[in-house]
């Protein structure tokens, strides 16, 4: 920033927020006629000088030129101005988030679809990590050979899980597996008990027959797992908007390759845990996320809080790096903590 005079400060802000509006390169004419009170030789000087510095690049053979992603970056931190949503986007949040009902899965589905809606990318919300004592556990019958492990914790939440069992289970063992989950895991988390469950089943110390146990293990299995963020749920909406804005065949190739990375739940669910040590809304811009460098996208993500401010899951967006980031900022920011808002009503009404 301090390598750069008024005039190509002002040049330069008045390309990007050109860019970002119609996602095509800015010319020296457009800006001449739009209120830079220079030739358009004069501005074509500076825009080379924006260009070596790295500030700018010239996509295609045409005199325009867009930001790089390193100018981006630039826009950003020295120019962008972060308000808050508008009174519409705010009250549309609130209301659709408090309707969505006392199910967490639900309210979290819904901020994905908010999100994707609003702000014209790809929602992306990471269920909380299991770090809170379980109430009761119980397995929930369903068509076929599917069925629902539904976990309570003490905090109020209420997740749920398909699992597949054999055809015909009785559903007295549907009953015998939750009862005895619900003993052992009762008053204490996940990781806590997850051992000494799979230890007792091995060593044939549970009074289960191999029906009840094989349920058992599979429970565990969504629920907990052997590695981080196994038994954890990425919701992700509006992966349709991304193709709605490729314009060009090298666009349509960014978005494939987008929607390969898109598919790497676990890497997805790592980058959305850097902000459980961030101050509010981080912001990776192309080749800053290491997950999406091909693609060229840019993602913004919050936490949100479970109770005592203790971080608990994370949510954003996902699409080009010409999104509205004055609006989806502030957005995804807002999100988050209207469901911390919710997950807190939700304590206090339980007594928590």
């Amino acid at each position: 920033m301090q390598r750069l005079d008024q005039r190509s400060r002002d040049i330069f802000k008045e390309i990007v927020e050109g860019y970002l509006s119609t996602g095509e390169p800015v010319g020296s004419r457009t800006l001449s006629k739009g209120g830079i009170a220079l030739s358009p030789a004069s501005i074509r000087n500076v825009m080379a000088d924006l260009t070596d510095l790295g500030l700018l690049d010239a996509p295609h053979i045409s005199a325009g030129r867009a930001p790089t992603h390193r100018g981006l970056r630039l826009f950003v931190d020295g120019f962008l101005e972060i308000g808050e949503p508008s009174g519409a986007d705010k009250r549309e949040i609130e209301d659709r988030l408090r309707s969505a009902g006392s199910d967490l899965e639900a309210v979290l589905g819904e901020a994905s679809g908010i999100l994707s809606g609003l702000t014209g990318g790809a929602g992306l919300v990471a269920s909380p990590t299991r770090d809170t004592p379980v109430r009761h556990v119980e397995f929930v019958p369903l068509a076929g050979r599917d069925a629902l492990c539904v976990l309570v914790t003490e905090d109020g939440d209420v997740e749920n899980r398909l699992v597949r069992v054999p055809e015909g289970l009785p559903a007295t063992t549907l009953i015998e597996a939750g009862n005895y989950l619900s003993t052992r895991l009762k008053g204490r988390t996940l990781a806590e008990a997850a051992v000494d469950v799979r230890a007792e089943i091995r060593s044939h110390r549970a009074a289960l027959d191999a029906a009840a146990s094989s349920l058992v293990e599979e429970g565990l299995a969504q629920w907990s797992g052997d590695s981080p963020g196994r038994g954890r749920s990425l919701i992700i909406r509006g992966r349709a908007n991304l193709l709605e804005d490729a314009k060009a065949a090298g666009d349509l190739d960014r978005v494939r390759q987008l929607f390969n990375e898109l598919e790497r739940q676990q890497s997805l669910l790592d980058i959305l845990d850097t902000t459980r040590e961030a101050d509010g809304v981080r912001l990776f811009i192309g080749a800053e996320n290491q997950l999406f460098p091909l693609s060229g996208s840019s993602v913004i993500v919050a936490p949100y809080m479970g109770g005592a401010k203790h971080v608990i899951g994370a949510l954003g967006v996902i699409g080009p790096t010409r999104l509205n980031y004055a609006r989806v900022i502030p957005m995804v920011d807002y999100t988050a903590k209207v469901i911390g808002e919710i997950l807190a009503a939700r304590r206090t009404k339980d007594g928590k």
